[in-house]
């Protein structure tokens, strides 16, 4: 019969059933399941586990992670942020409301706190954790262990020379050992295979800074990123304006502008608070670098606490006032002349500072000053020049940055400053749209101009310099800085320094009648093996090459055997 009927025949428990013979032959088969007919093997929940880490912490992830990271960071970079300059945020919803609403649902206008962002950094740290952690036991295990033994075809080496030994050559034992005296001397880590009558061998290697200066660098990287993981949650930094004479709390009300981490607490601020004093800044008179400056101080009377008692600092650039932490850096500086405005009735109703804002090398500033409070409301556009000129072609302008000769040049306006519409204004911008022109007046310290049809009068009383401060707190500044640093070193370790291995082996063979005079029947071989730089390897294997001859000399040239 047919195959098929034998195979029915032989199977009582029928064609659509296995046989328990088919059975047997499986579970005694020693091929794998997965290779067995009709079998399927699933990793299961610990094998896919296994994969997904070893995937997660494998070196090719950490640096897509990388890169994804440093891509992530370019919206934040180029868009305005909601921590740093929301009103900058509105305005760009308000002029590109389709683009904007897309950019703001996928977190680029608040990227370094979005979940993606915050994904791809836990991600990052955790593949570097899992790297370091195996390399690092790995690497403990290779700086105790000996040298690996020689192989057995040193001439398949990247680099290696070979000879007959001279008729004057020591024992092979003193050979061996006063080679790795040679490579002890030279900061090898050696280990010797003693001669056993026939061969013996001196393995040498050198190099495991390489492999530790790596580590170092991902360790130092995995430290700069969890200190700027911290400094985002634990610090702050805000900007203040302080004209001379006047004073600044740390609070939170007194800043122009403020950004803090999640986890600070915006009403636990360090207490302290500083007058600025005075304001000095001198540039260079003369020559081809005219008007550049020179030095910038600032004396300040400063306080850690309501109750502490009051101390003197001068804050220069890069030599900021540091307390409880925090660093007050001085960044910028400007002029507030002092502006006195009288109603029709000779009333004060308005003399204060005001600060200007620098618009080029000179200190042209431009400012404005708005009276709501008075009917008809009034506004004035000024421009202050610390060392006025009038220009024929540019008008009005600034000749030297220092108080030389300083004026103020008044634009008077009536009517609507539209304050009471609800809409936020600049303090440095007047809108003129529902105003009327009164005149304009140039003016200097000790001056007044009446305005036209009794509506008062302007004066300029004085002026006063102001800086700018940034005042910044971050806890884990110093390990950021240490982790740059080590991250450093370690680079310059893991590129500077080569791995190498070299082996020294002498072979003793029976004297033939081929053999020259002069030799003893034994070769000598020196090879090397680089990981990495084979350009200098061969002046390494070279160099103990004849290290090594100088102990055991070759035979005669000429007097070798066949």
């Amino acid at each position: 019969m047919g195959a098929t009927d034998s195979g029915v025949r032989d199977n009582p428990t029928g064609p659509d059933q296995p046989s328990e013979d088919a059975d047997a032959s499986a579970d005694l088969s020693t091929a794998p399941k997965s290779d067995l007919p009709g079998t399927t093997v699933g990793l299961g929940f610990t094998g896919w586990a296994r994969w997904m880490w070893r995937q997660l912490t494998s070196m090719r992830t950490a640096l897509l992670l990388l890169f994804l990271l440093a891509i992530g960071s370019i919206p934040g970079s180029i868009l305005p942020q909601k921590s740093v300059q929301p009103g900058e945020v509105t305005r760009y919803l308000a002029d590109n409301p389709g683009l904007g609403q897309f950019f703001d649902s996928i977190g680029f206008f608040n990227v370094f706190s979005a979940p993606w962002y915050v994904a791809i950094y836990l991600l990052l740290l955790i593949s570097l954790v899992g790297c370091i952690i195996p390399r690092t036991r790995l690497h403990w295990k290779a700086m105790r262990s000996t040298p690996p033994k020689a192989p057995s075809r040193l001439s398949r080496l990247a680099e290696s020379s070979s000879w007959e030994a001279g008729s004057t050559a020591p024992a092979p034992q003193d050979v061996l050992t006063d080679a790795a005296g040679e490579l002890k001397g030279k900061r090898w880590r050696v280990h010797v295979t003693d001669f056993d009558g026939t061969t013996g061998a001196v393995s040498a290697e050198k190099g495991y800074l390489r492999e530790t200066g790596n580590l170092i660098f991902h360790v130092a990287l995995l430290v700069l990123l969890v200190a700027v993981a911290l400094g985002g949650m634990f610090g702050w930094r805000g900007q203040a304006l302080v004209i001379e004479g006047e004073s600044f709390s740390d609070t939170i009300t007194q800043y122009d502008s403020f950004n803090a981490g999640r986890l600070v607490d915006s009403g636990n601020l360090p207490p302290f608070s500083f007058t600025l004093d005075e304001f000095t800044a001198t540039y260079q008179e003369d020559g081809d670098q005219r008007g550049a400056p020179r030095t910038f101080e600032a004396d300040l009377t400063y306080q850690d606490d309501p109750d502490a008692i009051p101390s003197q600092k001068t804050v220069q650039v890069n030599d900021p006032l540091i307390v409880d932490g925090a660093k007050a850096f001085l960044v910028g500086h400007g002029y507030a002349p002092v502006i006195e405005v009288k109603d029709p009735q000779g009333r004060v109703v308005y003399d204060a500072p005001t600060v200007f804002l620098q618009t080029d090398q000179n200190f042209t500033s431009n400012g404005v000053v708005k009276l709501p409070d008075i009917d008809p409301q009034l506004g004035f556009q000024a421009l202050f020049l610390p060392t006025a000129a009038v220009d024929e072609v540019r008008g009005p302008i600034s000749t030297f940055p220092a108080l030389n000769d300083p004026a103020i040049f008044l634009s008077a306006w009536e009517g609507d400053l539209g304050l009471d519409d609800g809409i936020p204004q600049s303090v440095y911008r007047m809108d003129t749209s529902e105003m009327t022109q009164l005149g304009i007046k140039a003016i200097q310290v000790g001056q007044s101009w009446d305005l036209p049809d009794g509506k008062g009068s302007v004066s300029l009383t004085g002026v006063k310099q102001y800086a700018v401060f940034d005042v910044a707190y971050d806890p884990a500044r110093f390990y950021a800085l240490a982790g740059a640093i080590f991250a450093i070193l370690g680079l310059m370790l893991s590129l500077f320094v080569p791995r190498r291995r070299v082996f020294v082996r002498i072979t003793k063979r029976a004297a033939s009648q081929d053999d020259a005079v002069g030799s003893v029947g034994a070769t000598v071989e020196v090879a090397g093996l680089s990981r990495t730089d084979e350009a200098g390897l061969k002046p390494a294997v070279e160099e103990i090459s004849t290290v090594v001859q100088q102990i055991v000399p070759p035979a005669p040239k000429g007097m070798s055997g066949s």
